[in-house]
């Protein structure tokens, strides 16, 4: 699967993915790093078919509102250290990736996966 990690999130998700077998962009791989702007990485994303993973709910509202970017994968999972995030990935990433052959938008939180209709 191809996914575009969002600024908020490390890039060291990014390379764990990447081991996982998966086309990962972390915002800091694109010219303007991680002041690129959420326009651009919905254009990213539907251009590319990646997968948005990012904590920002601004996505959510472009998702809802306008049908972009591609795919989201919302991080809700609070203040949890570098370790805990991949741990919680590396936990569900099979999920998640089922998950996304049925629905748009999907949420992580540290117990659980949400899909969104």
């Amino acid at each position: 699967m191809k996914f575009i990690v969002d600024a908020q999130l490390p890039r060291h998700l990014a390379a764990s993915l990447k081991w996982w077998g998966h086309n990962v962009l972390h915002t800091l791989d694109l010219p303007s790093g991680n002041r690129t702007p959420d326009w651009r990485i919905n254009e990213i994303s539907m251009e590319e078919q990646r997968v948005v993973i990012t904590k920002d709910a601004d996505f959510v509202n472009s998702l809802l509102l306008s049908g972009v970017p591609f795919k989201l994968l919302l991080v809700s999972t609070g203040n949890v250290n570098n370790q805990a995030l991949e741990e919680i990935f590396a936990k569900n990433i099979s999920v998640i990736i089922e998950a996304f052959n049925r629905y748009e938008f999907v949420e992580i939180t540290q117990t659980s996966l949400i899909e969104h209709r």
